[in-house]
């Protein structure tokens, strides 16, 4: 099954909206062991909106269109397809009304371009948009299936789960009915040696196959197979599975999906132990991306934005001389800082940040954190040079300090990374 997908809106072509929807549909086509080799942007232009579809239609089983179903004259959506497959469209009277009570319900007279949201080509399906008014399409043009639906993410991601993607994992059919993806994560190694270590598992395995995906520091293994049954998939990732976790070890920090911070938190959980943070550089992304948890109060004490040198020496007892000797952003500080606000909170485990973010150097060239972590049985320090702008030196660090807590827990070795 080839699943191509189609972003309709000339405000994507001036870049005024950034075409997020690709990569989120493309995701959950990875994830549905769905195959997806081109996506295209076209404005909102009927002619060549209809060259996009035929040409969609020359070359894949599905096309996934996003945007151009409003109620507005320039959603031409519904007019493309309607010319694309020769048919002329029609008007669903009972959708109409639904479309009256709405916004009577909402104590608003509708205007009259909305009912144009009741129109569908002859041959079509309409869809259910449970987030707003603009129902989706469903039409079969020339062996190929489109799926029309909204631009607005919170309102396709949820008929894509729920309409779109079961619809087409049913049409494969055959005896690769079952498609499964199983996504291991891991961290602390870059793509291209993550690639190296799994090189022939890429190369030989072709049921499973083998991918990989990068994306903020975190490395993806995706792992995909095709059988009669979702149990005969699963055996057959599952040999596979474990020539990767034996390979790249305490890499693996977990699958499908797990995060970094909610696989932290179990940890803590079945330990008994409470956390801290003492934050400089990333000036409480950790803590926060730690609160996003629901639960996370059950073992997260709290923590302390140590932006300023005297907060360090005031609010976590960080010696006067330990700064002097060695600077801010020194490992000896950062141990300072874990300890201090463990104390301080009443912490079993603590992890701190220090460094320069930029875009002027502090003490060290733009780039340099330190991470320090805090455990009832040790307490160690790593320094670490992150690429990049201010922001994706924060965003990194993070990670990076949720990944080294993870490790100090497990007792493993940090290694330089």
């Amino acid at each position: 099954m080839i699943v191509e997908v189609l972003a309709v809106g000339t405000e994507l072509l001036l870049g005024q909206i950034v075409n997020r929807n690709a990569a989120d549909i493309g995701t959950r086509l990875a994830d549905a062991g769905l195959n997806h080799y081109h996506q295209s942007v076209v404005g909102d232009n009927r002619a060549r909106m209809v060259e996009a579809i035929r040409l969609a239609c020359s070359r894949a089983d599905a096309l996934i269109i996003t945007g151009g179903i409003g109620p507005t004259k320039d959603d031409v959506t519904r007019e493309a397809l309607a010319d694309a497959a020769g048919v002329p469209l029609l008007f669903d009277d009972a959708f109409a009304e639904r479309l009256r009570r709405y916004w009577e319900a909402r104590g608003r007279e509708m205007p009259d371009l909305n009912l144009r949201q009741a129109q569908y080509p002859d041959g079509a399906e309409l869809i259910a948009n449970p987030k707003g008014t603009a129902p989706g399409l469903q039409i079969e043009i020339d062996g190929t299936w489109i799926f029309a639906l909204p631009g607005v993410p919170a309102e396709m991601i949820p008929m894509l789960e729920t309409d779109v993607l079961p619809f087409l994992q049913r049409q494969i059919g055959g005896d690769d009915a079952a498609v499964v993806s199983r996504l291991l994560r891991t961290w602390g190694e870059s793509e291209s040696k993550i690639g190296e270590l799994l090189d022939d598992l890429f190369e030989e395995s072709q049921n499973p196959t083998v991918a990989f995906l990068a994306s903020a520091g975190e490395i993806k293994v995706r792992l995909t197979a095709k059988a009669e049954s979702e149990a005969a998939a699963r055996a057959l990732i599952a040999p596979v599975e474990r020539t990767v976790r034996e390979r790249l070890g305490t890499r693996v920090f977990g699958a499908d999906d797990d995060i970094i911070e909610a696989v932290l938190l179990r940890m803590l959980e079945e330990r008994g132990w409470m956390l801290a943070t003492a934050e400089s550089a990333t000036g409480g992304l950790i803590a926060s991306r730690i609160t996003s948890i629901p639960g996370a109060s059950r073992v997260f004490r709290g923590g302390v934005v140590a932006y300023g040198t005297e907060v360090k020496r005031n609010q976590l007892g960080v010696p006067a001389t330990t700064i002097d000797q060695h600077g801010v952003v020194s490992e000896p500080v950062a141990i300072a800082m874990a300890k201090g606000v463990a104390a301080a909170l009443r912490a079993d485990v603590a992890v701190s940040v220090t460094g320069s973010a930029g875009p002027d150097p502090q003490d060290q060239p733009v780039g340099t954190v330190v991470v320090a972590v805090r455990t009832p049985d040790e307490v160690r320090a790593q320094t670490l040079r992150m690429p990049g702008d201010r922001e994706r030196v924060r965003t990194y660090t993070t990670t990076a300090a949720l990944h080294l807590t993870r490790l100090a827990l497990e007792g493993a070795s940090w290694g330089r990374r």
